[in-house]
């Protein structure tokens, strides 16, 4: 069985409701304008794709990170970006979304192309992307993974043991006023709470108002709520692939029968995950909620992102350097300005014997 093949039958495990392959993709309009985040996230994007490729390019003797994944320097709003997305969304139907990067054998890699082939018409290169043996989408994340998981736990504790010091008060200084026939049916719901149920524990805030203990008791109820909704969000960063690209990236491995991974950079390490394994998970419905979850991202233009627990992959550099990061300004059509943040430099330290075992590289091959 080809790799395309098994990704062709884990496609038919996936719930409809979150990505029906049998249907075309959405069309999308053309942006019509640019922002300053939105440009500042491109280009925390690019340097993120850069530290990979030099990662990967400096520490390996025999493979060779090459940018393919369509880009320009054209943002919307300047000209000939319209010509350029349309030619782009044009390429997503023929042959899918290209991978940022490709992973070649140096016997394979093309000198005369070079390390940059993301704007070389896709038409004339089809035999040499089919030699690649891994194409690798970047994805970044404005986070400290480990300062972010260290105050996950502070978050969790602190909110767990208000949760339930605020079911201990209730039950022992307010039981008068839920023994009421009204009110009784708070004492099971109550009683239900522990450690181990806050995660899913749910229930409407009464909202008594007619004296002043029903007052204090009805603010104890808001109380345990507000602590519960913290304890339920989601408490880890995230591997990110958006639904949209689900398809496109499955069309890709149609196409070229290439191995696809997503990388998830953080500021101080980097994950990665297999587009195999990404299936699996979102085809499991009892993972939903613990290893993933699926959401509008409203810091990605409100797109329904499936976000995938980090620690469900690999970490493929255990440190990250951080890059010098500069303030640019640029003008517009009609004299408006944008201001937008810049990265240079920085270094990905890889954990070679995670990089491999995700690439499927013998040990002594890299």
């Amino acid at each position: 069985m080809t790799y395309y093949e098994k990704i062709r039958e884990l496609t038919k495990t996936v719930p409809v409701t979150l990505v029906d392959f049998g249907l075309p993709r959405d069309l999308v309009r053309t942006p019509t304008q640019a922002s300053s985040n939105f440009i500042t996230n491109k280009e925390q994007g690019d340097w993120a794709e850069n530290l990979v490729t030099r990662a990967i390019n400096e520490t390996s003797k025999n493979f060779v990170a090459v940018k393919y994944g369509k880009s320009d320097d054209l943002i919307a709003g300047d000209e000939g970006f319209d010509s350029f997305y349309q030619e782009f969304q044009n390429e997503l139907d023929t042959i899918g979304k290209r991978p940022d990067l490709l992973i070649f054998r140096k016997s394979d890699f093309d000198k005369e192309l070079g390390y940059d082939i993301s704007r070389v018409p896709h038409n004339t290169i089809t035999d040499y992307v089919k030699k690649a043996i891994a194409g690798i989408e970047v994805r970044s994340s404005a986070f400290l993974i480990d300062r972010y998981e260290q105050a996950m736990v502070i978050r969790t504790e602190r909110y767990s043991q208000l949760a339930l010091n605020t079911r201990d008060k209730i039950l022992s200084e307010y039981s008068d006023l839920l023994e009421h026939p009204n009110r009784s049916k708070y004492i099971p719901v109550l009683q239900s709470i522990t450690a181990e149920t806050l995660s899913v524990t749910d229930f409407k805030v009464p909202g008594w108002s007619s004296s002043e203990r029903l007052v204090q008791l009805n603010n104890h109820f808001k109380e345990l709520k507000r602590a519960i909704k913290e304890i339920q969000k989601r408490d880890f960063l995230s591997i990110t692939p958006k639904v949209e690209d689900i398809k496109v990236v499955y069309k890709w491995i149609e196409t070229f029968n290439v191995p696809h991974y997503y990388f998830q950079v953080f500021f101080d390490k980097v994950y990665g995950i297999s587009f195999e394994q990404i299936l699996q998970i979102i085809s499991d419905p009892d993972k939903e909620g613990i290893i993933f979850s699926v959401e509008k991202d409203t810091k990605n233009q409100n797109k329904t992102t499936i976000k995938i627990n980090s620690k469900s992959g690999l970490q493929i550099a255990y440190k990250v350097e951080e890059p010098i990061h500069k303030s640019v300004r640029k003008e517009m059509g009609r004299g408006r300005l944008l201001f937008y943040v810049t990265f240079e430099g920085g270094t990905a330290y890889l954990d070679v014997d995670n990089l491999i075992h995700i690439l499927g590289i013998d040990n002594n091959e890299f």
